[in-house]
């Protein structure tokens, strides 16, 4: 049911918003702000339970994290589990098939910089082991943000992985990176009915202008939690009464993090 919810929610007459939450107390209080559902950012989890982004992080401490947040959220929940924490499609499917028994309603899960061939068997074995079991699945690309193609040659690229990965067993696309409009534009007509999803990064357009090309779904990313990683380094130095500290920076929490 809470499946079914976050399906609808691509659906509405305008574009489906998502803040990303990383535990608990930030899900609750994104919840408590009027999102319509919640989503991870994988980043965000990652660093929270002591990892690197870059699917680092154990399957059994994405699962821990997960119920967590499940416990103190009543909105369908979305789960980034990057690759899945696996190439191994069986266990990817079994990952997931876990997660949706604990409550989850969507979850993200990426190509990165691997064969797309890869994907398609994940996406492929993850329904096969759900059966009748709901999930709204979101695939995400990585083709723009590891710069892999650009201009037509990405919208190609993506296109093409996008129907495949629709044909498997997606309901929808997800491209970060991506921002000109045009090109969401063209995206978002070669995947219809399935919802395209973005994410924020400079120079996107307004909502008004995404939804009206075509994109469904804005996600944050990790804007959100690498934001209040930033601001508890700066109030940390300012309250020991020391200078404004090195800019917390996605790869300097990355480093940071690695042992």
């Amino acid at each position: 049911m809470s499946a079914q919810r976050l399906r609808d929610l691509h659906r509405g007459s305008e574009l489906l918003v998502l803040p990303n939450a990383w535990d608990p107390a930030s899900a609750v209080v994104i919840q408590h702000a009027g999102a319509p559902a919640v989503a991870t950012t994988s980043a965000g989890v990652a660093w929270s339970c002591g990892w690197p982004d870059g699917d680092q992080l154990p399957a059994d401490e994405m699962i821990g994290a997960v119920r967590r947040i499940l416990r103190v959220v009543d909105l369908p929940l979305t789960v980034d589990i990057e690759e899945g924490c696996s190439d191994e499609p069986s266990e990817v499917a079994s990952l997931v098939a876990t997660l949706v028994d604990a409550g989850v309603a969507g979850i993200n899960i990426e190509d990165g910089s691997k064969s797309p061939d890869i994907l398609v068997a994940k996406l492929k074995a993850i329904r096969a082991t759900l059966g009748n079991r709901d999930l709204y699945i979101n695939a995400r690309t990585d083709v723009y943000l590891r710069g892999m193609a650009a201009g037509d040659a990405a919208v190609e690229e993506v296109t093409g992985r996008a129907k495949r990965y629709i044909a498997a067993g997606a309901d929808g696309m997800f491209v970060p990176g991506v921002s000109a409009t045009d090109e969401i534009r063209r995206l978002a007509e070669a995947i219809t009915p399935a919802p395209l999803n973005v994410m924020l990064v400079p120079g996107l357009p307004s909502r008004e202008e995404l939804f009206a090309a075509g994109a469904r779904r804005l996600s944050a990313g990790i804007a959100l939690s690498l934001e209040a990683y930033a601001n508890t380094a700066r109030r940390a130095a300012e309250f020991m009464g020391k200078g404004e500290p090195a800019a917390v920076s996605y790869p300097m929490l990355n480093a940071l993090l690695k042992k």
